[in-house]
């Protein structure tokens, strides 16, 4: 590591932060400290940055905008890379729509709709990054990424820059195929179609209605925690459980949605862990059921 960090010094890899703590860069508002934080702002650095890392033999962490993943309370150890402003643009060319990985999901189906594009109206409540979203194969109200995903250029762990197609990405239930082959999303591009601006707005506004309505958005937390079982869901074990509104610590199932865990105040990953751990284990004991985390759970613990 330490040559590394030398070796760091010498290429335009973006910003660098050491030891920083990452709490402010997760929707849960809960981390440790990075050891090293690399934020390229450009694909060039990207490249540059992971080629040394591979040069090296050292493992990164993508931290996307962190709004489905719960850094330890000990941090991550090592390099955590984080694309930054270059990363964040839209444009559309037709019914194609292009976006870096730093964009917002959510500012992307905004945009969309406002060029009378359908097809990403469910995007309008998942506020995760575009790169994040083609990782995890995001999705709501019955859609998801693969059904409008054309392509998505990506830098492999090798530092390797590839152009994959939707086989390429072998795309099932929030997952793809980038969960056993290491990369980092630089920009994607999505085949809409044609719509109704009117009619693409008033989806849009009753969707976030419901999301108002149903979600505890005034709080943070990392939008659903678990994913749902085949033919359920999760929220409504949960709640049929009797678990909303369980605390532990500063974290707490959401009373409005069970299958949020929210951060009130001072909410610790652990605190989170252990409600997550006793959510699993009353699921399975009084259903059968085993519960799989949607959320990634990185860090030293």
């Amino acid at each position: 590591m330490e040559q590394f960090l030398a070796d760091l010094q010498t290429i335009d890899a973006g910003s660098v932060m050491y030891n920083e703590p990452l709490a402010a860069y997760t929707t849960w508002k809960i981390g440790g400290p990075a050891d090293v934080l690399i934020i390229p702002h450009t694909q060039d650095q990207l490249v540059a940055a992971v080629r040394l890392l591979h040069r090296h033999g050292l493992k990164w962490t993508n931290l996307g905008r962190g709004s489905n993943m719960l850094v330890s309370d000990k941090g991550i150890r090592g390099v955590v890379i984080q694309p930054g402003e270059g990363f964040d643009y839209a444009r559309f060319d037709g019914t194609l729509a292009y976006a870096g990985a730093a964009c917002s999901f959510v500012k992307l189906s905004v945009l969309a709709g406002k060029e009378g594009l359908t097809g990403l109206e469910f995007a309008g409540g998942i506020p995760g990054s575009v790169g994040g979203a083609v990782y995890m194969n995001a999705g709501a109200l019955g859609s998801d990424v693969s059904r409008i995903f054309k392509s998505a250029d990506i830098v492999l762990e090798t530092g390797e820059l590839v152009r994959f197609g939707a086989e390429d990405m072998a795309f099932s239930y929030r997952h793809s195929c980038l969960h056993e082959r290491p990369g980092i999303v630089t920009g994607a591009v999505f085949q809409l179609e044609e719509g109704d601006r009117k009619a693409i707005a008033q989806a849009m506004a009753e969707n976030k209605q419901r999301r108002l309505l149903t979600q505890p958005l005034q709080l943070p937390s990392a939008g659903s925690v678990f994913r749902n079982p085949p033919n359920d869901y999760a929220a409504r074990l949960i709640q049929e459980a009797g678990l909303k509104g369980l605390r532990q610590g500063g974290a707490e199932v959401s009373t409005q949605h069970a299958n949020f865990i929210v951060n009130t105040g001072q909410a610790t990953a652990e605190d989170v862990l252990t409600l997550m751990t006793t959510i699993r284990s009353t699921i399975r004991d009084k259903y059968g059921i085993e519960l799989i985390a949607e959320v990634l759970v990185v860090g030293e613990r």
